[in-house]
């Protein structure tokens, strides 16, 4: 019983065998997947996926590194595809100071225009966050949101997080968990509530230690599930669980899944 609350199932890393990769996910227990749009082009493919897919959910927005790339007419075409059913949060948005793809400046105004856009439309937001912590939580204090909203990826110490659960956020663990260098991170899983965690993959990117060095896919959120619950010395079973309910609910996915 999981879901994989972050990967990029649409991208052309899986064009050739999406469907096994799927398979192979439904084996181990997944049960749906999210996947996260980072360009308009890309965004288009995961509304495709969407509708190929009873077990794909998407989200859709402009990823900072190409934040550059906005003009008028892109935020007319996000809302177009916002308006799919299976479209579930508006995302992956916000700031990454570590490879700078956008100059700053770009990134911080495309990030409250966006911001403004989920309020908009009613959706919750997904937030990417790399090396920028105190701007991005400057600019998410100023949000006029619901406070539904992920974290993904989390790479703050555990006071950051602290923020973001006061602000009504979810935190989501990739498989970097797994990781010798994690040690923040998993003090950080440690001390946030089982009930404000999420599980992602990130796929193709992230591959969890026991896979590292091959593309990553959705299956591999087991190793995450496990190594959360060795961190909580919580049965797996339970981890899976209340992440897979905590998922349904920032995303608002009951009436899609449940009976």
């Amino acid at each position: 019983m999981l879901i994989d609350s972050h990967c990029h199932i649409e991208m052309k890393a899986f064009d050739r065998d999406r469907d096994s990769v799927l398979a192979r996910a439904k084996d181990v227990g997944v049960e749906y997947v999210v996947a996260v749009g980072i360009n308009l082009t890309d965004c288009k493919r995961v509304v495709s996926t969407v509708r190929k897919y009873d077990m794909v959910f998407g989200v859709v927005g402009i990823h900072p590194h190409h934040a550059k790339d906005i003009d008028m007419t892109t935020y007319d075409t996000l809302k177009e595809l916002a308006a799919h059913e299976k479209i579930v949060a508006y995302g992956e948005i916000g700031l990454d100071f570590f490879r700078n793809l956008s100059p700053r400046d770009v990134q911080i105004r495309r990030f409250g225009e966006q911001l403004e856009l989920a309020e908009e439309l009613g959706l919750p937001v997904v937030i990417h966050d790399r090396d920028a912590h105190a701007q991005t939580m400057s600019i998410l204090e100023q949000y006029n949101g619901d406070g539904r909203g992920i974290i993904h990826c989390f790479s703050g110490d555990y006071a950051m997080a602290r923020k973001c659960l006061d602000m009504g956020f979810y935190i989501s663990v990739p498989g970097n968990i797994t990781y010798r260098n994690a040690e923040m991170l998993r003090e950080v899983v440690k001390k946030v509530p089982l009930t404000r965690l999420l599980v992602e993959t990130d796929a193709p990117f992230l591959s969890p230690q026991p896979k590292r060095g091959g593309r990553n896919e959705p299956s591999n959120i087991v190793y995450t599930a496990m190594k959360v619950a060795e961190i909580k010395r919580l049965p797996v079973e339970e981890v899976e669980e209340v992440t897979y309910r905590n998922t349904i609910d920032v995303f608002g996915m009951a009436h899609n899944v449940l009976p």
